[in-house]
């Protein structure tokens, strides 16, 4: 029997894109800086020199190539000069709270002399679980707002280190202090919520004047100011909501803002081009002492999906050599011949793109004794997704291995099938020439969530 490559695939979608980066060892040690919610570790590298793949450990010591993933709370970016900057959650999938640390262990992958993967360097990224109450802005937050935009942090004159020490923006020639693009919240000694969000917290920008305190929306609970690019909340503690738990011998005080979205909506569904918001802000007071805040907490969801563009989308059908999917048949083995009964290993792929949240799903897939992927003759492989019940020879789903395959296994859909001919059905012969597979397929996304699965019995 012959076997010709063909495939029929649907994606109707626009495309996230982000960078893709390339195995190199970076030189060590780098510098740490421990924030309030997650960790920044920048990597400094020669000049030229190509980023490295980093591989990080789950809590169950399965190693993972690092990548933007906002499930798991990271994210990696391009530094000041030949810099790579790895930013990760607390609350992530690679890092473990062990008092009174948390810690994460960060890899770099190269390949040993045989050119398999290995761990090359290992190092161990530790911050305090009691950070300090505030960080001031650092310079990429502070120096992207324009002078026309500055929203004043505190009346002048004022330090930079009493300026800094809330959280906010300090120009020397002016000697002004102001609020960066970010959240910037502190807790009074008197007993308010001091809260500024800037538009630029998310990307695509936030609607301003939709950002409400979640629990209460009356007068004074909305912005103490407005401008076009921040909106400042100020409010007491016994107001607009706001939650209060004893905890040892602390007053936890806490509130949340959130952010609409405006949703477009026709007959056959409903979209938005809108950011996703929801903050959460916590005040701790000691009980024993006079009111004067000892910690003062911002906790985000992960950064918003990457911005979306229409652009090509490329879907590939391979037949592997081998059940180990270590080489493929090129175009110029085609024909490829086998015996009856033989296996074949299918892949099918989603080429030429780097954003880990797309996800490729096969719903079904078929052979036809011609190009044709409509013919009349047609034997199933996938039904739903899910190997075909009605073959005794039923075919086998493959998984594609995080740690050892590709780096976006969930671009990849790996199938067995066991060779076989067409049959006449008047004659009941075996029916000569090639056969030919085809594939329906659909991209979604964010890959890994149940509405990006498939599941078999």
């Amino acid at each position: 029997m012959w076997l010709l490559q063909s495939i029929l695939l649907c994606f109707p979608l626009s495309l996230a894109l982000s960078g893709h980066q390339k195995t190199k060892e970076p030189d060590y040690p780098g510098e740490l800086h421990c924030g309030l919610w997650s960790l920044q570790f920048t990597i400094n590298l020669s000049q030229g020199t190509a980023a490295p793949t980093l591989i990080a450990w789950d809590n169950l010591g399965q190693p993972h190539r690092l990548q933007n993933d906002s499930g798991c709370g990271t994210w990696l970016r391009e530094g000041p000069g030949s810099s790579l900057v790895l930013e990760a959650s607390y609350s992530g999938c690679y890092v473990t709270e062990w008092d009174p640390h948390y810690i994460m262990l960060l890899g770099v992958e190269g390949v040993d002399v045989s050119g398999r993967s290995i761990v090359t360097k290992t190092k161990l990224l530790k911050c305090p679980v009691d950070s300090p109450a505030l960080d001031a802005a650092n310079a990429d937050l502070c120096d992207s707002v324009p002078v026309w935009d500055r929203l004043p942090c505190a009346p002048s004159p004022i330090t930079q280190g009493d300026c800094e020490k809330v959280g906010c923006c300090y120009n020397l020639e002016a000697n002004s202090c102001y609020y960066g693009n970010t959240v910037t919240s502190h807790c009074t000694q008197d007993g308010h919520f001091s809260i500024a969000v800037s538009r630029k917290v998310t990307s695509p920008p936030l609607l301003l004047n939709s950002v409400r305190l979640a629990f209460r929306n009356d007068h004074e609970c909305t912005p103490v100011m407005a401008t076009r690019t921040f909106a400042l909340f100020w409010f007491p503690f016994n107001s607009c909501g706001t939650t209060r738990r004893i905890i040892g011998d602390q007053a936890v005080y806490e509130n949340e803002l959130v952010a609409a979205q405006d949703v477009r909506t026709w007959s056959h569904g409903s979209i938005t081009r809108d950011s996703i918001f929801r903050l959460r802000v916590s005040c701790s007071y000691s009980i024993s002492s006079n009111a004067f805040p000892v910690n003062v907490q911002v906790f985000t969801l992960p950064p918003p999906h990457p911005e979306t563009q229409p652009g090509p989308l490329t879907l590939e059908l391979k037949i592997a050599k081998d059940k180990h999917y270590g080489s493929y048949y090129t175009a110029g083995d085609y024909p490829v011949v086998k015996l009856l009964r033989d296996p074949i290993y299918v892949e099918v792929s989603l080429r030429h793109r780097t954003d880990p949240y797309l996800g490729l799903l096969l719903h079904y897939c078929w052979a036809t004794p011609s190009t044709n992927p409509q013919h009349q003759l047609q034997w199933p492989m996938l039904v739903k997704g899910c190997p075909y019940t009605g073959d005794d020879y039923q075919t086998q789903l493959i998984p594609v291995q995080k740690a050892l395959d590709p780096p976006f296994p969930s671009y990849y859909q790996r199938f067995s099938i066991f060779t076989f001919s067409f049959v006449d059905s008047v004659t009941k012969r075996a029916l000569g020439g090639p056969v030919y597979l085809h594939c329906s397929a659909s991209v979604c996304q964010p890959a890994g969530t149940p509405s990006c699965m498939i599941t078999c019995p």
